[in-house]
């Protein structure tokens, strides 16, 4: 079958690696790719979010599958514009995506079906805002309600931070029409981790527990970003919690959405807070997660098309997935200034000492190719991944990897995976 796979990231080039081993696939397109990709699939010169573009592309090229890649084409209704031309593509439609689409729908749903999250009220005057803050007292969290590429969510100690982070949002519009409203959330204190799932729209199949590292520096200091690191599995993920998640939050918001006339059909990423003991969740993703997806398929052994074709025909009951036992972690490597402004073109060296890692894959999210040589072209430049029979060796290949790679101005942190040593060593002592 020819399978296009929408969007130019680090997931979007997992995606192609792991579809691309498919017996089932005999040709991918990227949708527009990177330089990572083009060893794979062929690049098409289309945006993510130009629908019609893309709809006309499938049609044209006679494309048997799609799986959408970001968020924004799914918000912006790609299912269904393709259903409605009867093509087969892997996702939530325009009604379902809404669970990314605006956060203060979400928390609306999650109230309603009891579903554990933190406290909130929802804003769409900047002066309301202020009034409610000088109120309830720090510390809170002030979220963007739409959609602003994993940094629209601000951590505030004090009440000079939260009213910047009003006006940053609501008045200055760094976040564009995302930040028309604002959600003012409680402060929830503990450990953040990631859960994946695949769903059909009734029956759920989980994916690997991980654990993101959102904060641009060492020890979650500063600004968020899309993700510097992960790593999986998540000891902070216990089989308890895991049932807590699957019982309290996954199936209920299904059901929850089905019973809104919203079934949900795709991937749903939760980004939860371990708070006291017990799972909170922070936020839903209406797509894979990025960098998560990186370190969650290198561990998967399964063939992905039989999985991607049960969420689409609804039996995904039937399905089982088999997963390598090692562990994985994935350093995200960025341009200096992310998650501001940065420049592009550096120059790229070492990527081929590296490549040739047992167990370690490097998957391009901000690269392209001038005159053949690869350069950098975004502030997310390379997610590298390796395998480990447990987390600590995992860190070790993926840090070894990581410093034969250089370009000028390369950032990335030091400290993915320790939450899981730390961890780790605590069990061995007791």
């Amino acid at each position: 079958m020819k399978v296009l796979v929408i969007g130019s990231g680090g997931r979007e080039h997992t995606l192609v690696w792991k579809i691309h081993q498919s017996p089932k696939v005999s040709k991918v397109y990227c949708a527009p790719g990177n330089a990572g990709t083009l060893s794979m699939a062929e690049n098409v010169d289309i945006r993510a979010d130009d629908i019609n573009a893309l709809v006309g592309f499938a049609e044209s090229e006679g494309i048997d599958l799609t799986v959408v890649g970001p968020e924004l084409p799914l918000t912006h209704g790609i299912v269904d514009e393709f259903e409605k031309k009867g093509l087969r593509i892997f996702g939530p439609n325009k009604k379902a995506a809404e669970l990314e689409g605006s956060k203060g729908f979400t928390k609306d749903l999650l109230k309603k079906y009891d579903i554990p999250t933190a406290s909130y009220s929802i804003f769409d005057s900047a002066g309301d805002a202020k009034r409610y803050i000088k109120e309830i007292g720090m510390p809170i969290v002030v979220k963007a309600d739409g959609l602003a590429a994993g940094k629209g969510v601000i951590v505030c100690h004090e009440e000079k931070e939260a009213i910047k982070a009003i006006d940053s949002i609501m008045v200055e519009k760094v976040f564009g029409d995302a930040g028309d409203r604002v959600v003012i959330e409680e402060f929830l204190e503990g450990e953040e981790a990631s859960f994946m799932v695949f769903t059909d729209g009734k029956s759920v199949l989980p994916m690997l527990s991980s654990q993101d590292h959102k904060a641009i520096y060492d020890g979650d200091k500063g600004p968020n970003t899309g993700g510097m690191g992960v790593y999986t599995p998540a000891p902070v993920i216990t089989p308890d919690i895991f049932s807590e998640i699957m019982d309290g939050i996954i199936m209920p918001t299904i059901e929850g959405m089905a019973a809104e006339g919203r079934p949900y059909r795709g991937v749903l990423y939760a980004g939860l807070m371990i708070a006291k003991g017990s799972p909170m969740l922070l936020e839903f993703n209406v797509r894979f997660g990025d960098p998560e997806t990186q370190p969650i398929l290198i561990r998967m052994e399964s063939d992905i098309i039989p999985i991607i074709e049960a969420v689409i025909e609804g039996n995904i009951d039937k399905i089982d997935i088999k997963w390598r036992e090692e562990s994985s972690v994935c350093v995200v490597m960025v341009s200096k200034g992310y998650p501001g402004s940065y420049q592009k073109g550096k120059g790229i060296e070492g990527l081929e000492d590296a490549e040739r890692m047992e167990g370690v894959e490097i998957f391009h999210a901000g690269t392209r190719l001038n005159q053949g040589n690869l350069v950098t072209d975004g502030g997310r430049v390379l997610g590298v991944t390796a395998l480990g029979i447990d987390i600590k060796e995992a860190i070790r290949k993926a840090y070894e990897a990581v410093s034969m790679i250089h370009w000028e101005g390369v950032y990335y942190r030091r400290d993915i995976g320790r939450k899981a040593l730390l961890k780790t060593k605590l069990k061995i002592k007791n």
